[in-house]
C-alpha cells in the first residue's frame, strides 16, 4: 500500500473546551499522526447541550501553534460566511508564523443556517460566489510581493491598495477545498486548491469526485497529480467487537452503520478499508474522532492501524 497520511479531525462544536482540544492535539503529535484539524462551527448539531459551548477555530489553532511543534494544523473547513477575506488572510498568516509554518487553510462556502441565526452572523443567499472571491483575495494577498499592493474589485468584496501584510511563514500555505458538488467545486479546486477533500463519502462517490477534480485540473492546465486527494471518515476502532460496540455507543452510532459509512471495526478491518480508499487515489485520510476524552482510541489507531500504512 502507498503511504497514507493519517490526520486527526475533531468536531469541537459538539462540546469541547480548549483544554480538551489541547489534549487531543498533544496526543496527535506524540502518537505520530500527521496533523490536527478541526471543524469551524459555532453551534452543536443533533441532540445534547453542547457544553461548555463552541470554541473559535483560528483562536484554537493559534493556541495549539504555540503548544505543539511538529503536527500540521488546519480547518476542515472554515466557513467563508464567518470572516471577511482580508481578516482571514491576516489570521491564517499570523497563526502560520506562530506555528513556524505548519498551517493549512480549508475553506468552504458555509451551510449551517441555524448557527448564523444563533450568533447574529449574516447568512447570504449567494454563498458560492463569495467563496470564490474569498479564495481569490486570500491567495492574492499572500502572493503579493512585499512592497507591492493588492487591489480587488469583485461583486461582494472590494480591496483598495492593500499592503497585503502579514505574510505567512510558508512560501505557500496549502489551501484545501472539499465537497460533493459536481461542477463548481472541482473547478474551484483546480484553480485554487493544493488538496481536494471529500467528506463522508463512499468509495464509489469518492472515485467519481476525484475523477471530476482531475479532469478540472487538466482543463485548468494543471497536472492532476499536483493535488493531494483526501477523504474524511468517522473512525471507531476496537481490539474486539465489545470495544467497537462500546465506542460506537458513546458517540451514539450503530456499529453496522459505522462500518458501512466510516472506518470501523478491528484494526485489520480498518486497514483494509483504508487500502480501498488508497486504491482510488486517496493519499490522506482525516479520521473524524467524536469522543475527545478517549485518548486510548488514538493510541490504538496509532499502534495497530497507522503502523501498517507504510
Amino acid at each position: 500500500m502507498t503511504q497514507i497520511d493519517l490526520r486527526i479531525f475533531t468536531e469541537p462544536q459538539q462540546g469541547a473546551s480548549y483544554d480538551d482540544l489541547l489534549a487531543v492535539a498533544k496526543a496527535t503529535e506524540d502518537l505520530g499522526f500527521g496533523a490536527f484539524f478541526r471543524s469551524d462551527h459555532y453551534l452543536r448539531m443533533g441532540d445534547g447541550d453542547g457544553l461548555p459551548g463552541p470554541t473559535d477555530a483560528w483562536t484554537t489553532l493559534a493556541g495549539l501553534a504555540r503548544e505543539t511543534s511538529r503536527i500540521r494544523l488546519g480547518t476542515l473547513v472554515s466557513s467563508a460566511t464567518f470572516r471577511h477575506p482580508g481578516v482571514l488572510a491576516i489570521q491564517v498568516a499570523q497563526v502560520d508564523q506562530m506555528s513556524g509554518g505548519r498551517v493549512e487553510l480549508g475553506l468552504g462556502a458555509g451551510w449551517f443556517e441555524e448557527e448564523h441565526k444563533a450568533y447574529g452572523i449574516p447568512f447570504p443567499k449567494e454563498k458560492f460566489g463569495r467563496l470564490e472571491e474569498q479564495l481569490a483575495i486570500v491567495t492574492g494577498l499572500w502572493a503579493t510581493e512585499v512592497g507591492k499592493t493588492f487591489s480587488y474589485d469583485g461583486t461582494y468584496y472590494q480591496l483598495t491598495d492593500s499592503p497585503a501584510l502579514p505574510k505567512p511563514a510558508q512560501a505557500k500555505v496549502p489551501v484545501l477545498i472539499g465537497g460533493h458538488g459536481a461542477k463548481r467545486t472541482p473547478r474551484l479546486a483546480a484553480q485554487y486548491a493544493d488538496e481536494f477533500n471529500i467528506p463522508f463519502a463512499s468509495l464509489e462517490d469518492s472515485e467519481k469526485q476525484f475523477g471530476r477534480v482531475r479532469e478540472a485540473a487538466e482543463a485548468a492546465g494543471r497536472k492532476p497529480d499536483d493535488l493531494v486527494y483526501s477523504n474524511a471518515l468517522v473512525v471507531c476502532v476496537g481490539r474486539d467487537d465489545a470495544e467497537v460496540a462500546r465506542r460506537a455507543a458513546v458517540i451514539g452510532r450503530d456499529v453496522a452503520e459505522l462500518k458501512a459509512n466510516g472506518l470501523a471495526g478491528s484494526p485489520a478491518e480498518v486497514v483494509d478499508k483504508i487500502g480501498r480508499y488508497a486504491a482510488i487515489g486517496a493519499s490522506r485520510i482525516y479520521l473524524q474522532v467524536l469522543d475527545l476524552d478517549d485518548l486510548d482510541h488514538l493510541d490504538l489507531i496509532s499502534s495497530q492501524v497507522q503502523s501498517q500504512l507504510g
